[in-house]
């Protein structure tokens, strides 16, 4: 077996006028990853883990990732079981398809992105707990209930026989929604791990220690939570709706 290596991974971010960019870069490269912006399919080349964020409605995300050939590289990157991250409106878009606008998305999993029900207003925005349905390496050392940040009116809700076993985690504002899934290499959150200070990293840290795990990458470095690294604050960018 040759030795590990010792390098930062290769994540690519999928940039399609949909998410918060500097600040999902930022919090993945504090986190101890490279990061390449990711704008048509030749830019996948040797990236290890694709991350998807957004912010938005599902229609005008799917109408731009199409327009960039994006849409049918994504789907067949989930298909192989590569390492993938949705975030936000990212996960939104791994469902069948969105109550909001109608919208087909990328149909990695069988159920709908529906409206957010019995909470005190919409959109839900805000710090609100994690409340985990199952141990996953993604939360090691991460207490169950940690409060992680959100802005969305909507969530994905998972359908069929296998919809429990997908589910990693649930939030509840009035009523509950699933905030976390992970089947195989694919994961997703509803929450914003860039924005969630050191817990948010300390998510994005365990991520990325997977995919170093399959690469055979050694880390290199105090973790950023061990490091006290800040939390990362940009403010978010103007889109159609808040998911």
């Amino acid at each position: 077996m040759s030795p590990a290596r010792e390098k930062r991974p290769l994540v690519g971010i999928v940039d399609y006028g949909a998410g918060n960019i500097v600040s999902v870069s930022r919090g993945l490269e504090i986190a101890g990853a490279e990061a390449r912006l990711i704008r048509r399919p030749e830019d996948l080349g040797d990236v290890e883990l694709l991350v998807v964020p957004g912010v938005g409605a599902a229609a005008p995300a799917m109408a731009r990732l199409e327009a960039a050939g994006l849409v049918d590289p994504i789907r067949a990157w989930l298909e192989a079981d590569r390492w993938f991250l949705g975030i936000c409106l990212g996960l939104q878009l791994l469902f069948d398809g969105s109550d909001e606008d109608g919208a087909e998305t990328l149909g990695a999993i069988r159920g709908r992105t529906r409206i957010l029900s019995g909470g005190a207003r919409l959109p839900h925005i805000g710090w609100n707990q994690v409340e985990r349905h199952r141990d996953h390496s993604t939360f090691e050392e991460i207490p169950d209930g940690a409060d992680f940040y959100f802005v969305h009116s909507y969530a994905g809700r998972p359908e069929g026989p296998t919809a429990g076993e997908l589910v990693l985690a649930e939030t509840t504002d009035g009523s509950s929604f699933v905030s976390a899934v992970a089947r195989g290499r694919m994961l997703g959150v509803q929450f914003h791990p860039e924005r969630s200070g050191p817990y948010g990293l300390r998510f994005l840290g365990n991520v990325l220690d997977l995919v170093r795990r399959d690469a055979g990458i050694e880390a290199a470095g105090a973790s950023p939570v061990e490091a006290g690294a800040p939390a990362v604050e940009v403010a978010a960018p103007a889109v159609e709706s808040v998911v």
